[in-house]
């Protein structure tokens, strides 16, 4: 994604509006509790060390276009467990390319890779997220069938917890704080990247 001034904070909004879509246990509720914006919350969920509460939190708070980028960077960290690797890095490709250029024909074109994966990566998963952040999941020629708004923060969400605990999923806890890193860096306006992996 082209590196961007620093802007406000992207991870913003109401906490209201997010959390019938986080899957938060009794812990995570109490930890947030009397918190009315997204970016406190993080901060709540982080000191609490509920990290992959935060990630849920982050993939649902953030625009669409940072939220699929920071799915693909995520994805970049953790190296491929698949024996078609080549295909899923087509679909990461893809979900990026829709960062770069968010044309109907492009979200169309990630969803075909997402398909050709099989939806078993989180490549897949940022694929699909940059398809439903389009207005219609039919195709061209029949009447639209809009997403519903927190489809996106779904598939970036399963995208991040994909990418967590791929190939060695006790590394999960050091990659997650990672990732959080990379999206308050995207939500500041920066390129959120995250060096590959050492395996």
């Amino acid at each position: 994604m082209p590196t961007q001034p620093p802007s406000r904070n992207k991870i913003s909004g109401e906490l209201s509006r997010l959390l019938p879509h986080l899957q938060l246990d009794a812990k995570a509720i109490a930890a947030l509790e009397g918190c009315e914006e997204a970016a406190d919350a993080l901060r709540r969920l982080e000191g609490a060390g509920l990290l992959a509460e935060a990630a849920r939190l982050v993939a649902h708070a953030l625009p669409a276009r940072e939220a699929v980028w920071w799915a693909c960077a995520c994805s970049r960290h953790t190296a491929s467990s698949s024996t078609d690797p080549e295909t899923e890095a087509a679909a990461r490709d893809a979900a990026e390319e829709w960062v770069r250029r968010q044309s109907d024909e492009q979200r169309r074109a990630a969803m075909k890779e997402a398909e050709k994966s099989g939806f078993g990566s989180p490549e897949a998963w940022a694929a699909v997220a940059a398809f439903w952040s389009g207005d219609s999941m039919a195709p061209l020629d029949v009447p639209k069938v809009p997403p519903q708004p927190h489809f996106t923060g779904l598939a970036v969400a399963g995208a991040v917890a994909m990418s967590a605990v791929r190939g060695s999923a006790v590394r999960r806890e050091e990659r997650l704080r990672a990732f959080l890193v990379s999206a308050k860096d995207i939500a500041a306006g920066g390129a959120g990247r995250i060096d590959a992996e050492k395996t």
